[in-house]
């Protein structure tokens, strides 16, 4: 209940636009017409005026969020701000992005976060635990460096699948990646060797990153325009908790030699999570509608041809991104332990006070990222790689200092530049050219890795990471100078082709 002068009451008394779409059902009673609820209905009584001309208000709000899984995190600030009286003036809050989320469009995204979040344990894993399997294998740096070098050409397998979604579905390939994901991974917990373990490793990453891909590629197709960064930043995010749960089990790595295979096994504990979201899944109706319009046999690979331009501009990105950003993470495992002497503990608190403040500038940047791409990406960029380069140099307080600076700055960068890929090629191809555009910036990894393993055995870490910035500052350029702008434009307007499909959201 809510005391309100008349323009309080009148603003009570409108049909609500932002978050929920709502109509007048009868005087004072509104249900929601579109929004990101299950179920919804608001009802405002207004009472005598008081002797000061304002009128006492109640106001009841029965809502259900479409929001499975992660309804105990998103759903108590929606509902509160559904529930004010009066207000709150119709506008949409900071956390919510600025466009309509319908309830198809939540549920979706939800469920796509839940296999993000499991997928993102996986691809984490071997980064974050190459320090511990070197100590029982006995490799040197340019052991580690090789071996991960030599997991990137997971892609070649990844790229085959990317096709296949194109041709047969995104749902199909995300799930049955996702199962296989988890049992190939645990696989690693067997490994006798370095080399038997990276065999592995190829073939649980691979379904990995192929299954991450079909994820960005579906949450292009079915969020609306204005809210498709915003969508991806909740996706990296989800991801990004999932490689933090391998974070914290990192001092398990440290009770023996042997007892990093334990993290490799945790994959088989989440199955049963994704499996469980994967029910509710469905296939993008963009997808739907391309087949039911489709007049020949898909050709991705010919598309790909009549969009060379874009294809180059994006995979030479992801190649000169990649050639700092994988090292700076592999190795810095390494670096910590070797060159700053922290321990598996230590290392678990480095990362987790440095890297949870990058979920704010992640979900941040989505934000910034639907009023324009190209400024926030090519800031993001420099900053933080430029942070990055300062938090190897650090020591003390200042590796903490900037490691976090280069994690909020850095990761407003991911959903700001990793939306392009999906949005700038038409259905018929956009899971091969996202495959296309992982498989450059794979070839840019190997060169990273390589490079920071052999020089860092030679004049140490910080020094080779300073000559790696190179490529994100060439990138930062290319974005503002070749990028085109794309928020708030639908898909179908960015690609011609696929005008007579029906947009979504």
């Amino acid at each position: 209940m809510a005391v309100l002068d008349d323009a309080a009451v009148a603003r009570a008394l409108l049909p609500r636009t932002s978050v929920v779409t709502e109509r007048e059902e009868s005087p004072g009673v509104f249900v929601s017409t579109d929004g990101p609820t299950s179920s919804y209905r608001r009802v405002v009584t207004v009472g005598d005026a008081e002797a000061d001309g304002r009128r006492r208000v109640t106001q009841r709000v029965d809502i259900q969020p479409a929001i499975p899984y992660w309804g105990w995190f998103f759903g108590p600030p929606l509902v509160n701000h559904l529930a004010k009286i009066g207000g709150p003036d119709d506008k949409v809050p900071m956390w919510f992005p600025p466009d309509h989320m319908d309830e198809r469009a939540t549920a979706t995204l939800s469920r796509l976060g839940v296999m993000a979040f499991v997928l993102g344990y996986g691809a984490t894993l071997l980064t974050q635990s190459i320090t511990f399997i070197a100590g029982e294998f006995g490799a040197d740096k340019g052991a580690q460096g090789l071996a991960l070098a030599s997991v990137r050409v997971d892609i070649l397998l990844a790229l085959p699948l990317t096709l296949w979604a194109d041709r047969h579905g995104r749902r199909r390939l995300l799930v049955g990646g996702t199962i296989a994901a988890c049992v190939l991974t645990a696989l690693g917990a067997l490994a006798p060797s370095l080399w038997l373990l990276t065999g592995a490793q190829v073939l649980a990453r691979a379904v990995i990153n192929a299954s991450i891909i079909t994820i960005a590629v579906m949450v292009a197709e079915e969020m609306p325009s204005g809210a498709r960064a915003w969508s991806t930043s909740l996706m990296s995010v989800a991801g990004f908790f999932g490689g933090g749960i391998c974070v914290m089990l990192l001092p398990v790595a440290d009770l023996s030699d042997r007892s990093w295979r334990i993290l490799f096994v945790v994959p088989l504990l989440l199955l049963p999570l994704a499996v469980r979201a994967a029910r509710g899944l469905t296939e993008t109706q963009r997808f739907v509608a391309h087949v039911e319009n489709r007049t020949e046999r898909v050709r991705p690979l010919e598309v790909l041809r009549t969009h060379r331009r874009r294809f180059l501009l994006l995979a030479a990105s992801a190649s000169l991104l990649s050639v700092f950003a994988t090292p700076a993470s592999q190795f810095l495992n390494e670096f910590l332990r070797t060159e700053r002497g922290f321990s598996g503990a230590q290392i678990t608190l480095f990362l987790t006070v440095t890297s949870i403040p990058g979920g704010i500038g992640i979900v941040v940047g989505g934000w910034l990222a639907e009023k324009g791409r190209r400024l926030v990406g090519a800031t993001a960029t420099f900053v933080g790689v430029g942070a990055t380069v300062m938090m190897f140099i650090s020591s003390g307080a200042g590796l903490y200092a900037w490691s976090t600076l280069a994690s909020i700055i850095g990761a407003a960068a991911v959903p700001a530049l990793g939306v392009y890929g999906a949005e700038l090629f038409p259905t018929e191809a956009r899971s091969a050219a996202n495959g296309g555009i992982s498989f450059a910036s794979r070839i840019g990894s190997v060169v990273g890795l390589v490079f920071a393993g052999e020089l860092g055995d030679r004049i140490g870490l910080p020094r080779a990471f300073a000559y790696l910035a190179i490529g994100p500052l060439i990138l930062t350029v290319l974005i503002l100078v070749a990028y085109p702008e794309t928020a708030h434009r639908e898909l179908e307007d960015l690609n011609p082709e696929d005008t007579a499909l029906p947009p979504t959201g």
